[in-house]
């Protein structure tokens, strides 16, 4: 595997029951481990949270464990009742999430009917998350 030189930084902004995880770099096998970390962090210090968004506008390379860590964070957020959002996704991140069948997964707005209908989580919704 070639490893790339861009490190995987996190800036974390936090507001009331919304927090926000700027992704710059890569989210590959030497630095998913990192973004799982500051997510399930931030989901264990706010119990109130209702909202995570994940900046990927920074986001540059994207492997087969950065894949896994998206995931996991899903459903770690699922599970806690809490909103993942895939901000400003770049295409390259659409295009592998559409490949391997998992855009709609991470993407879609929570169903009706679902658990997180009668959470907090459903105020403030903004709807399906953003690209550029």
């Amino acid at each position: 595997m070639t490893t790339h030189p861009d490190h995987l930084q996190l800036t974390t902004v936090d507001a009331q029951n919304r927090v926000r995880i700027e992704l710059h770099g890569d989210l590959d096998y030497d630095n998913a481990d990192l973004l799982v970390q500051e997510a399930l962090a931030q989901l264990t210090a706010r119990p109130v949270l209702t909202d995570l968004h994940l900046g990927c506008a920074g986001l540059r390379a994207v492997d087969s464990t950065g894949l896994c860590a998206l995931l996991m964070i899903s459903r770690r957020t699922t599970e806690a009742g809490v909103r993942m959002h895939l901000d400003d996704r770049p295409a390259r991140l659409d295009r592998l999430l559409a490949l391997t069948g998992t855009l709609d997964h991470l993407t879609a707005p929570p169903a009706t009917g679902s658990v997180a209908e009668g959470s907090p989580m459903g105020a403030g919704s903004t709807g399906p998350d953003s690209t550029t």
